[in-house]
């Protein structure tokens, strides 16, 4: 019976190509905005969880207070409050995994005739495992050639491919300031971080060759960053209080100062921004949700007209034995093929926009299976409920009457 019932449903929406068109056309708007939306959500949720996670896990951020130079005040990081000293000790904390401090300039680096402005920084070996940043190609220097202060360099994806282009940078020369540094390997390509910033754009050299050779005399022997690894989530806050009362006695602060340096959790970063995140995605969904409602009030005043165009054949039906909760399901049946016919199509469109958002956006756009599901649940939801009044109104048709019309 049911096979039959929707074979009449199929005729009956055939039969009427144009008002089943435009009918469906609402469900098609609001599946189409509800898929797009989700897809641009869920891109924009794993940009930022790729962007965190390749800053490494379970990892703090120490960074030196503002500079001043006579009456300007420099922003954060500009500071020499922090120094090597200050790295050595924050490594004797309970739960602290691994150090590395960190400085960083802006030079413009030279390879023969090419060259190119971009951002040196000079650590300790431990900087790429606390970032879980491994070489793409060639090796990273070892901690004896921080000690002895080795004059090698690891360069980014973006700085090789602007100083080589597609020559082999293994081996070759390239000069910061002036100063000579052997390339001995290539870091592994990350990409844009947050704001959009290339993270490739930068060339990583041993901390004591950057403070002898590069970093002026005023500031010889500090640092702007010290990225400090820990051992397990559960101690990130305990070992952020640690590290902010060993750096205030070590600076010598008494209790009415300021901090003159700031930690950050990444860890609380990232869940801020996941939070976040998700309630941008399901406001964009909500908002698309609104064209699936219209969709299915359009469903609605169509069954209706529907339903009084069709008022003798009703009554035929009732007439020769059908029951009421037959003509009702014949009803039901054709409300909800217009809205999965419509979800159908939906999907189809929301996607290939999916599809073109992600092309000019620049980031991956999916669309997941849930999103799918989702979308055909909300649709068969949304094609019962509003094709029920006017099933109903079918069902209570008296035979008589119908017959009459």
């Amino acid at each position: 019976m049911i096979y039959t019932m929707l074979i009449e449903a199929w005729s009956a929406l055939v039969a009427n190509r144009l008002r089943s068109a435009l009918t469906m056309l609402g469900m098609i708007i609001g599946v189409a905005a509800v898929i797009l939306m989700l897809a641009i959500g869920g891109g924009v949720q794993k940009q930022v969880s790729d962007a965190v996670s390749g800053l490494g896990s379970n990892m703090l951020i120490v960074t030196a207070g503002s500079g001043r130079q006579g009456p300007l005040s420099g922003g954060a990081g500009t500071g020499a409050s922090l120094r090597i000293e200050d790295a050595d000790a924050i490594a004797k904390i309970d739960n602290v995994a691994a150090v590395a401090p960190s400085t960083s300039l802006a030079a413009q680096v030279v390879a023969g005739p090419v060259n190119w402005a971009t951002q040196v920084t000079g650590t300790v070996p431990g900087y790429f495992t606390v970032n879980a940043w491994p070489a793409g190609d060639g090796r990273l220097f070892t901690d004896r050639e921080d000690r002895a202060g080795a004059r090698v360099a690891v360069l980014g994806q973006t700085v090789a491919d602007k100083l080589f282009g597609a020559n082999d940078p293994m081996g070759q020369t390239v000069r910061i300031k002036g100063v000579s540094f052997t390339v001995v390997g290539l870091l592994e390509h990350r990409g844009q971080g947050f704001g959009g910033q290339d993270r490739d754009d930068v060339i990583v050299v041993p901390l004591t060759s950057a403070l002898r050779l590069l970093q002026g005399n005023a500031i010889r022997r500090s640092i702007r960053i010290i990225s400090v690894g820990v051992a397990s989530a559960a101690a990130l806050d305990q070992v952020t209080d640690d590290i902010a009362t060993l750096l205030r006695r070590l600076h010598r602060l008494r209790a009415a100062d300021q901090d003159d340096f700031s930690v950050a959790n990444l860890t609380a970063i990232t869940d801020t921004l996941s939070t976040t995140t998700a309630a941008i995605s399901l406001l964009l969904a909500a908002i698309g949700s609104i064209s699936l409602v219209v969709g299915g009030i359009g469903i609605m005043n169509i069954m209706l007209v529907s339903v009084t165009e069709r008022t003798r054949e009703i009554g035929i039906r009732m007439a020769i034995g059908a029951s009421r909760a037959a003509v009702r399901l014949q009803f039901l049946l054709e409300a909800l093929m217009l809205s999965l016919i419509g979800c159908g199509i939906g999907v189809a469109v929301g996607t290939g926009l999916a599809m073109l958002a992600g092309r000019f956006i620049g980031f991956d756009t999916a669309v997941t299976v849930f999103a799918v599901v989702v979308a055909f649940a909300v649709s068969a939801s949304i094609g019962i409920f509003f094709g029920w009044w006017p099933a109903t109104r079918a069902a209570r048709l008296s035979p008589i009457e119908a017959l009459r019309s």
